[in-house]
């Protein structure tokens, strides 16, 4: 078994598998040991439960069922889930193979769609779900490499935002604060603060790693934490340089990317009032990164137009201090460096 192990969850281990009756290739996610040892069933039951309570969406990994190695004693339960093989996304952002690293509209799709399925679960009905663990390890690409987020053995339902209202069932008035460190909410300290903005801040965690490809805490950096190392630059008008910097940033991007980290600062805010719901997220990302980026002619004619107003500042100055011919050099160089820019994106898209 322990050969066909392609990853590790929050209370199990993923094995790949395939079903007799069609070769279907499937994801079969089995308890850890030590919770097998002490007979704890209940982080599983408690995946299994939401899962079957959720209509299929594609911004989620496909649960397809359980199955019963001992169908009489039904003893242990493994969860049978669809397959993704292209592997998560912490693994793409922190490749040593440059030629896996996703361009800036990959980045920027992604987030979108990482939203779309916190937005699903925040959502659900009758009762939203917290799902308390969002990070990279837990965003899979399918066969088309699109992403969806897994691993839902840490999710608890609600059906109230706690902030707003007392009324949500007890699992999540009585289970403990649970998480990864580096993406969970420093304000969730109890359970009575569980929140959807708890998972707001984690996807604002994530959002910094994706522009990044920094890692959420790394001892070898400092500061630390992404979040403090990310929210400074920002602070002293410095957001570029948080983008990834084995990464070309085409200055048609420029815009999204400092936009995407706005997102992100507020998601990130010590104070919980001040995040944004995943629904304003998700329609602040539509609105000021999925039209530059599905209509990219429209970015690349407003880049002209800056282009050309720098020109001019720049013919005007060049007139006064240098010669027709240097100023001519000048816009020269200005069209082969856009040029430049744009063909070493189209590269990599």
């Amino acid at each position: 078994m322990q050969e066909g192990l392609i990853g590790k969850g929050s209370h199990g281990c993923v094995y790949k598998g395939i079903l007799e009756e069609d070769g279907k290739i499937i994801a079969i996610k089995k308890q850890s040991l030590g919770l097998q040892k002490i007979e704890d069933n209940s982080k599983l039951e408690n995946e299994v439960s939401i899962l079957s309570s959720l209509p299929e969406n594609s911004f989620i990994v496909n649960f397809l069922g359980t199955s019963h190695p001992d169908e009489s004693s039904k003893s242990e339960t493994f969860l049978i889930m669809e397959y993704m093989p292209n592997g998560t996304l912490y693994q793409m952002l922190h490749a040593q193979n440059y030629n896996i690293l996703p361009n800036w509209p990959k980045r920027a799709q992604i987030t979108i769609q990482v939203a779309k399925a916190i937005q699903f679960l925040h959502q659900a009905k009758p009762n939203s779900i917290v799902h308390r663990d969002i990070k990279s390890a837990n965003i899979l690409f399918d066969s088309n490499w699109n992403p969806k987020l897994g691993d839902l053995g840490l999710a608890l339902t609600m059906k109230n935002d706690c902030e707003n209202s007392r009324s949500h069932p007890s699992n999540s008035v009585t289970t403990r604060p649970a998480g990864t460190i580096g993406y969970l909410d420093p304000a969730y300290t109890k359970p009575s603060k569980l929140s959807t903005k708890n998972d707001v801040f984690s996807f604002g965690v994530l959002l910094f790693e994706i522009m990044s490809s920094r890692k959420a805490i790394d001892v070898s950096k400092s500061p630390v934490s992404i979040v403090d190392w990310a929210t400074k630059l920002i602070k002293e008008g410095r957001a570029l340089e948080i983008c990834d910097k084995r990464m070309h940033v085409p200055w048609y991007m420029e815009a999204t990317i400092k936009n995407m980290l706005s997102i992100a600062t507020r998601c990130v805010s010590p104070n919980k009032i001040s995040r944004p719901s995943i629904e304003e997220v998700v329609m602040e990302m539509e609105n000021v990164i999925i039209e530059p980026i599905k209509y990219p002619l429209w970015n690349i004619l407003r880049g002209l137009t800056l282009l050309t107003r720098k020109r001019k500042r720049c013919r005007k100055n060049c007139s006064i201090l240098t010669t027709n011919n240097v100023t001519k050099t000048c816009a020269q160089h200005e069209r082969k460096l856009l040029i430049r820019e744009i063909l070493a994106d189209k590269v990599t898209e």
